[in-house]
């Protein structure tokens, strides 16, 4: 639990401004729309009641879920007979707030016991005023509940001291509160019912067995007492070994969830090379359909020249051994005959300007005008090859359904 903070204003804003920006695991489990209003809130409170102090704490829900939020502690002044007392009082802000109400419990100290049937306290402390069973978000606030707080227990106190056993029959216009040691001020006081015992009390109607009866009581009183002692050791024992049992299982848990994030991350991996594998496949099996075109354009064509040149193979004009099919097969032919002679050129110029066969100025004149016509040659070998890939797709796609087997 964090230390409570000093009760001075500028300090306990300090407080809540740190807990409330905190990030994650230690952060407090508040919406951060709300973070903000729940600042202002308590703030507030403090300002109004510098007797109730905001701090952290662990609060246990009635499924045994444990959560840090942040608590009012402290007390709420009551007047009854015109005498003041403080009531002890703890003010849960649970996860939903502010857009429910808070959680509040009397908080007895040890010679403090609750009254019982108290209309707005049960017998564990929670309290159930009507500010709170009407709560509404988002005008409902701390202040307010702190005034309908100090009103209804002004009216009808829910604590007692466990010198003196509250009456039965008790009433606040009926009976009066011991002032002993009580000032109207009074800081720590609590109201007690005053019960009147005779001055005489009436025999005993076991005569002379009166201290028998006194053993007898201090004996149960002394059973009561170790009865609670075992119960309280038992309650100890049980809840530490459910804090060891909770840890060993919340440290399986985070490596269960580490194993998770691995097992994750390998399976993004494995998705990741089977599309990979797919595309190529994909790619291979059009690559597969092209190949195929082109072997039976190379059949067709060596089908029709054979046999043209036997017999004359001592008068073949290389340049006319290959015709182009197209205009387009006839422009890259020349485009890539121009941009190959032109590299070859410049490779010559280069060893001649080495050699010092031509000056170096001419050299540069030279190649800047080969370059210049290797770069038109090659922009238009560009554009005929993207023309003729988009006919050999055309192509493809209609003889296709020949090859889909």
């Amino acid at each position: 639990m964090v230390p409570s903070p000093p009760s001075n204003h500028l300090a306990i804003q300090q407080f809540l401004s740190s807990v409330l920006s905190q990030r994650g695991p230690s952060a407090l489990p508040y919406s951060e729309d709300n973070k903000w209003l729940i600042r202002q809130h308590l703030l507030s409170l403090t300002t109004t009641s510098p007797s109730l102090e905001p701090k952290t704490a662990t609060f246990t829900h009635n499924d045994g879920r444990t959560v840090n939020l942040l608590q009012a502690d402290g007390t709420v002044p009551i007047a009854f007979v015109s005498v003041t007392y403080n009531i002890p009082v703890i003010i849960w802000l649970t996860e939903s707030y502010p857009r429910h109400p808070p959680c509040v419990y009397v908080n007895p100290t040890r010679d403090m016991i609750i009254k019982r049937s108290h209309p707005f306290v049960n017998p564990s402390g929670l309290v159930s005023v009507p500010y709170l069973q009407n709560w509404i978000y988002p005008s409902s606030n701390l202040v307010d509940l702190a005034h309908e707080l100090s009103s209804v227990f002004g009216r009808d106190p829910p604590l007692f001291s466990q010198r003196t056993n509250p009456n039965p029959n008790y009433h606040p216009n009926q009976s009066s509160f011991e002032s002993a040691g009580h000032t109207g001020g009074g800081s720590g006081g609590y109201p007690r019912p005053s019960v009147r015992t005779p001055q005489h009390p009436p025999p005993s109607p076991y005569g002379s067995g009166g201290g028998v009866v006194s053993g007898k009581v201090e004996a149960e009183d002394a059973a009561e007492v170790y009865k609670r002692k075992v119960i309280n050791m038992l309650v100890e024992n049980v809840h530490g070994d459910m804090m060891r049992f909770r840890k060993t299982r919340e440290a399986e848990m985070e490596n269960w969830f580490s194993a998770q994030a691995v097992l994750r991350g390998r399976e993004e991996e494995v998705n990741k090379g089977l599309k990979e594998m797919r595309d190529k496949m994909e790619g291979l099996e059009l690559h597969l359909q092209v190949v195929l075109m082109n072997t039976d354009v190379l059949e067709a064509w060596v089908r029709e020249n054979k046999g043209k040149l036997k017999g004359g193979s001592e008068h073949i004009d290389v340049d006319n051994t290959f015709e182009c099919v197209d205009v387009l097969s006839k422009q890259m032919l020349e485009c890539t005959a121009v941009d190959m002679a032109i590299e070859d050129v410049v490779y010559s110029l280069e060893k001649a300007v080495q050699e010092g066969a031509m000056p170096f100025d001419q050299y540069l004149r030279t190649v800047r005008l080969l370059s210049r016509e290797q770069f038109f040659n090659r922009a238009t070998a560009v554009k005929v090859r993207a023309a003729q890939m988009q006919a050999q797709v055309a192509g493809m796609a209609a003889r296709a359904p020949r090859y889909a087997t």
